[in-house]
């Protein structure tokens, strides 16, 4: 669908994900290193394709994608591939767009997680975007680049969004909830913090706690809210191996998961905390159902065997 330009000040939005997402690259946190490169596209009124990547979610990649789109004169049109990813929804949307005559002279189409197009959407990919360069630009985003067919990457140019440092997501935070005049107490504050690097949860949490006017969060509430720090919290506790795997298998039932890919990144960041013994056996037990995790129908059961794997290391 397309989206309508937005507007310098967007006071009266009430989700504060939205009312603070930046309008300008002055705005945009962090990734200094290109926004040289990005301002300079802007100035020219002009891209070229963009392949916008971070393993992390809720770093900026589609905030940025957004801004550059805004930001030039152009027609644009949002897909998020996630929930249209097979060659149809490629052919029938994206061509339509890319070939029907426009208000402007160029068209952006911005493609959010187009590492979840099949592999034949992806080939039909490639070649629209080569029918029609002449004025269409294509922005894809995507936290794994490395399920990105080469023809693909190979017509963009490639930018690794990190994430901002800490410290600067804190002072935005701080300065959001000033703005809001949210009182907050440091401990409850640290605890929020435990969210990074995914900015837009971290503000989406604070919002959801400070309705009283006062930020009020505890670690539990952030522990029970997010699968993997519950996850890490189970593989850390005392508990007998047997009651390990079935709160394992139960949490994984009730977030209703489909894609393990931040699950096994998240173990590998933070083995340090539940297997500082066995660190390199865990790492290649990781290793091994990640790889497989490509291959097998069951996600779900290939995950749950990477967390029989893991207590099976961690017992010897």
């Amino acid at each position: 669908m397309f989206f309508e330009q937005p507007t310098q000040h967007k006071q009266d939005h009430f989700i504060w994900a939205e009312k603070y997402r930046p309008t300008s690259l002055d705005d945009y946190l962090g990734n200094e290193a290109f926004k040289d490169t990005i301002s300079e596209f802007i100035a020219r009124q002009e891209i070229p394709h963009l392949l916008l990547h971070s393993h992390k979610p809720g770093t900026g990649k589609t905030t940025l994608a957004k801004l550059i789109a805004n930001s030039i004169h152009a027609d644009v049109l949002y897909i998020n591939a996630s929930d249209e990813s097979g060659i149809d929804d490629v052919r029938q949307k994206i061509t339509s767009f890319a070939s029907t005559l426009g208000f402007s002279k160029l068209k952006i189409l911005i493609l959010d997680e187009c590492d979840r197009i099949s592999v034949a959407g992806q080939m039909a990919l490639r070649n629209i975007m080569e029918t029609f360069s002449q004025h269409t630009r294509f922005i894809l985003t995507c936290n794994y680049v490395e399920k990105i067919l080469e023809p693909l990457v190979s017509r963009c140019q490639s930018f690794h969004v990190q994430p901002p440092d800490k410290a600067t997501v804190a002072r935005h935070i701080s300065s959001i909830l000033a703005t809001e005049n949210i009182t907050f107490n440091p401990r409850d504050f640290k605890v929020l913090m435990k969210y990074y690097p995914d900015i837009r949860r971290i503000i989406q949490t604070a919002q959801q706690h400070s309705t009283s006017g006062t930020l009020i969060i505890t670690e539990r509430e952030v522990i029970e809210s997010d699968g993997k720090l519950k996850l890490l919290e189970i593989l850390s506790s005392i508990k007998p191996d047997k009651d390990k795997l079935r709160e394992c298998r139960q949490l994984l039932a009730n977030n209703n998961i489909s894609q393990y890919d931040d699950y096994y990144d998240f173990l590998y960041n933070h083995i340090e905390e539940f297997a500082a013994a066995s660190i390199a056996n865990v790492i290649v037990e990781i290793a091994e159902y990640q790889y497989r995790d490509v291959f097998v129908p069951q996600k779900e059961i290939n995950f749950a065997a990477c967390i029989v794997g893991i207590l099976k290391v961690l017992k010897n």
